[in-house]
C-alpha cells in the first residue's frame, strides 16, 4: 500500500508514460492504456497507488494542470469557415439542452439516481474532455474539420458543464432556492470566467509582443505564470470559472499572435501531454469495483444507452447543415468520451454529498467513473477502426525521402534498356 505522497506521484508519472511508450509501439488507443494501468495500480487493481492520501492538495493541482490542457486547446482552436462555427454552436447548444434531459432521465430510470442527483448526473455527462479527444483523433488521423467540431465541443462543453453541475449539486443540497438561480449563476460564471480570460489574454498578447524572438524559456514561463494566477484567481470569485477563463485565454492569443502563438503551441503540447500521462492514471486509481458493483446492470445500461442517445442529439444537431454527410453524422455520434474534469468534478462531489449527509454521493461517483470507462473504452478501440471504414482519416502525404527514392528510381529505369522510352513518355507529360 502506498501512502507516500512522492512515491504516489512517481508511480503515476512511470504507468502514464509506461502506458504512452506501449501506445507508440503497439497502435493501441493511449487513452484506453493510461486508463488500464492506472486501474491495475490502483484500487481496482494492485491497490498501490491511493490518490485520496494526497489530501486536498490534489484538487487545486489538478485543476491547474487541467486548465493547461484546456489553454493549449484554446490556443489552437480555429474555426475559419462559417460553416464550421455554425456546426459547433448548433451541436453544443443542442446538446447542452437534450444532453441534460436525456442524461438525467436516463441516470433516474436505469441507474436509480434521485432527480437531484440524477440532473447533476445529466450536467456531469455533457462533458467530452479535450485530455480525451484530443489524443484520440491524432491518433486515428481523423479529418480535420470533424477533428476540429470534437475538439471544439469539448472546449466549450467541459467548462460548462463543470459550472452548471456545481450549481446543480448546490440546488440538491438546497444552497441554491429554484432553477432561475441556477441559470442566473450559470450565465454570471461562465461569462465573467471569459471576460476575465479575455483581459488576461489580451495582457499576455502584449507581454508576449515585447519579448525578443529567441525568448521561448521566458515567454513560456511567462505564459504559465499568467495562466495559473488567472485560474486561481477566478476560482476564487467565481467556483469552477477558471475553465472557461483557461479557454478563452489561449483562444486570445493564439488569434492574436498567429506566429507566436504558432512557437508556443509546441512547447505548450508538450506540457499538455505530460498532464494528460500523469493525471489519467491517477485518477482512474481511485475508482474501486466497490463502487461501480451496485449499480448493476441498470448502470451499465444507462451508459450504453446514453452513448447510443448521442446519436438523436447530433441528427438535431445538424439539422440544416448541408457540408456534414451521415458519414460525418456517424463519427461524430460514436465519438464522445468522458476526461479527466469529469472524474475530479465526480470525486469532488461525492465527498461532499458525504460531508452534507445526502446518500446516493457513491452511486453518483460510480454512474461517472463506469461512463469514463466504457466511454473511453470501447469508443477508444472501435473510434480508429469506425473512421477506417467510414473513409474520414487523412491519407499521409508522401516524404521527401520517398519522393527523392521514386526520382531515382526513375532516372534509373532510364538508364536500362528500353529506358529511352520512359524518358520520351515523361517528356512528353
Amino acid at each position: 500500500m502506498t501512502t507516500n505522497s512522492e512515491l504516489i506521484w512517481g508511480a503515476s508519472f512511470f504507468s502514464g508514460s509506461l502506458a504512452q511508450l506501449i501506445a507508440r509501439f503497439s497502435g493501441l488507443p493511449s487513452v484506453v492504456l493510461l486508463l488500464a494501468l492506472g486501474l491495475f495500480v490502483g484500487q481496482a487493481g494492485l491497490d498501490l497507488v491511493q490518490p485520496e492520501a494526497l489530501g486536498q492538495g490534489l484538487e487545486p493541482l489538478v485543476g491547474l494542470l487541467v486548465s493547461l490542457v484546456l489553454f493549449d486547446g484554446g490556443l489552437k482552436l480555429r474555426l475559419a469557415s462559417r460553416e464550421l462555427q455554425r456546426t459547433v454552436i448548433q451541436l453544443v447548444l443542442v446538446r447542452g439542452v437534450l444532453g441534460l434531459v436525456g442524461g438525467a432521465a436516463l441516470a433516474h430510470e436505469l441507474a436509480g439516481l434521485g432527480w437531484p442527483l440524477a440532473w447533476v448526473f445529466g450536467a456531469i455527462a455533457l462533458a467530452t474532455g479535450p485530455t480525451v479527444i484530443s489524443p484520440m483523433v491524432r491518433q486515428m488521423r481523423l479529418l480535420p474539420g470533424l477533428a476540429q467540431v470534437l475538439e471544439a465541443e469539448g472546449l466549450i462543453l467541459e467548462p460548462a458543464a463543470a459550472v452548471l453541475a456545481l450549481l446543480l449539486l448546490q440546488l440538491a443540497l438546497g444552497a441554491l432556492p429554484d432553477w432561475p438561480a441556477v441559470a442566473e449563476l450559470l450565465v454570471l460564471r461562465l461569462g465573467g470566467g471569459a471576460l476575465l480570460g479575455a483581459l488576461a489574454g489580451g495582457l499576455l498578447v502584449l507581454l508576449l509582443e515585447r519579448l525578443p524572438a529567441d525568448s521561448d524559456g521566458l515567454r513560456l514561463q511567462l505564459v504559465l505564470g499568467v495562466l495559473f494566477l488567472l485560474v486561481a484567481g477566478t476560482q476564487m470569485l467565481l467556483p469552477e470559472g477558471g475553465f472557461p477563463a483557461a479557454v478563452m485565454a489561449g483562444v486570445v492569443v493564439g488569434l492574436r499572435l498567429e506566429q507566436q502563438a504558432t512557437q508556443l503551441d509546441e512547447l505548450i503540447f508538450q506540457l499538455a501531454q505530460l498532464a494528460i500521462t500523469v493525471l489519467f492514471p491517477l485518477l482512474a486509481a481511485d475508482v474501486s469495483w466497490g463502487e461501480l458493483s451496485p449499480l448493476g446492470w441498470g448502470g451499465v445500461a444507462c451508459v450504453l444507452c446514453l452513448m447510443l442517445y448521442r446519436w438523436l442529439v447530433v441528427q438535431v444537431a445538424g439539422l440544416g447543415i448541408a457540408s456534414l454527410a451521415w458519414r460525418d453524422k456517424l463519427m461524430l455520434s460514436w465519438v464522445a468520451p468522458r476526461g479527466i474534469v469529469t472524474a475530479a468534478v465526480a470525486s469532488l462531489f461525492a465527498l461532499q454529498l458525504d460531508a452534507a449527509g445526502v446518500s446516493g454521493g457513491g452511486s453518483l461517483k460510480g454512474l461517472v467513473f463506469l461512463t469514463i470507462l466504457l466511454s473511453v473504452g470501447l469508443q477508444g478501440f472501435s473510434a480508429p477502426w469506425l473512421a477506417q471504414r467510414l473513409g474520414l482519416v487523412q491519407v499521409e502525404a508522401p516524404s521527401e525521402a520517398a519522393l527523392d527514392a521514386a526520382a531515382g528510381l526513375t532516372a534509373g529505369l532510364e538508364q536500362q534498356p528500353g529506358g529511352e522510352q520512359i524518358g520520351a513518355l515523361k517528356a512528353a507529360e
